[in-house]
């Protein structure tokens, strides 16, 4: 528990001063203010995060927590356990799709096994296994208290090391049969939001398995009564090793001054839980887009971030990641070699601050 306490401890706000003279920037060029929304509010964002007007994401990676559920012996998952293990190899060998999105954007894949039921030929996955998947949760807590917080401290361990050999900036995926619903159950443990708002077919499944799957929440909710004040307990009662892995990687971007990308409905979770340890933590996550699963607007809403995109994504593995690295890139370009009102001799008086005009 050490090492969440003193990364939460050593999270800072955001450099007001550097926001305000990349804000002042964007305002100077030639272009409406505030026309470029959400690029003009990331970069913004990210200038506090990093201190300084002068940054760019050039080394990035995503993480991809790998586990293994144990809810899925309900028979409501869409493929057999055995695919967490085969994804998760073919993952770090450069086959799936965060991999393949990930070369197109120049970031690496970093594949950590973290409770994988089963054990691991490919050598390029890195073997941090707590435990050999999750129990059941409608029949006992998906795993201890103190077992949670090794997942959680791991992530934070290997997000460091990556921040440490010079990664700018991290992107969260995950890759695990059946963390549809453990994500939410989560969410449902911590929100209370109506079950079947939050709920969906994940991967692919029938309306029958949907049934069994919200019933499978609610009757794990209601035998562990997870504690929604703690974060902690409700992952170790109705979480996964994958999620909790990713809170950690959310802890050390905001503990060592770095920004992570948050991919869909896992990692939402995940976020989700990290905020509740420490609503700092927010300040340091950037949303990628918003997942096809019904629940995932209402995490938004939840934790008052909006999405890049909307492009009916339900993949998971990190694959928004990314895709935001590329936005991210681009925001970053335009804002450095956009001509600004005096280099272009145009009059800024001309145009309105359409920035302020609510229905844009």
């Amino acid at each position: 528990m050490e090492k969440i306490k003193s990364s939460l401890n050593s999270i800072n706000a955001l450099d007001l001063e550097a926001m305000n003279k990349t804000k002042q920037r964007w305002d100077s060029l030639v272009k409406p203010i505030g026309s470029l929304g959400l690029m003009e509010e990331i970069t913004i964002r990210l200038s506090g995060i990093y201190r300084t007007t002068d940054f760019n994401i050039d080394k990035r990676a995503v993480v991809v927590m790998a586990s293994d559920n144990g809810v899925v012996e309900e028979n409501f998952a869409s493929s057999p356990q055995v695919f967490t293990r085969i994804l998760a190899e073919k993952m770090a060998r450069g086959m799936t799709g965060v991999s393949v999105m990930s070369k197109a954007a120049n970031a690496d894949v970093i594949v950590v096994d973290v409770g994988i039921n089963g054990d691991v030929k490919e050598e390029k996955v890195i073997n941090r296994k707590i435990r050999y998947g999750t129990n059941n949760f409608t029949k006992a807590p998906a795993m201890t208290y103190d077992e949670t917080i090794k997942a959680i401290e791991t992530g934070i361990e290997i997000a460091d090391e990556l921040f440490n050999r010079g990664y700018k900036i991290l992107g969260t995926g995950e890759v695990g049969i059946g963390n549809t619903t453990t994500s939410a159950a989560i969410i449902k443990a911590i929100t209370d939001f109506n079950i079947d708002d939050i709920v969906g077919k994940g991967a692919g499944i029938t309306d029958e398995q949907l049934i069994l799957k919200k019933n499978a929440i609610l009757k794990a909710i209601e035998l562990h009564k997870p504690n929604k004040d703690d974060a902690i307990d409700v992952i170790s009662k109705v979480g996964g090793l994958d999620i909790a892995g990713l809170v950690g990687v959310y802890l050390s971007g905001a503990k060592n001054s770095k920004p992570v990308v948050m991919d869909g409905f896992i990692s939402q979770a995940a976020a989700l839980c990290a905020i509740k340890l420490d609503k700092r933590v927010k300040d340091y996550i950037i949303p990628s887009h918003l997942s096809k699963e019904p629940g995932a607007k209402f995490v938004f809403n939840e934790i008052g971030l909006k999405p890049m995109l909307d492009l009916s994504m339900r993949l998971g593995e990190g694959t928004g990641c990314p895709l935001a690295f590329q936005i991210i890139d681009t925001s970053i370009y335009t804002l450095n070699n956009m001509a600004t009102f005096e280099e272009a001799e145009i009059e800024k008086e001309l145009l309105v601050d359409i920035s302020k005009d609510e229905e844009i």
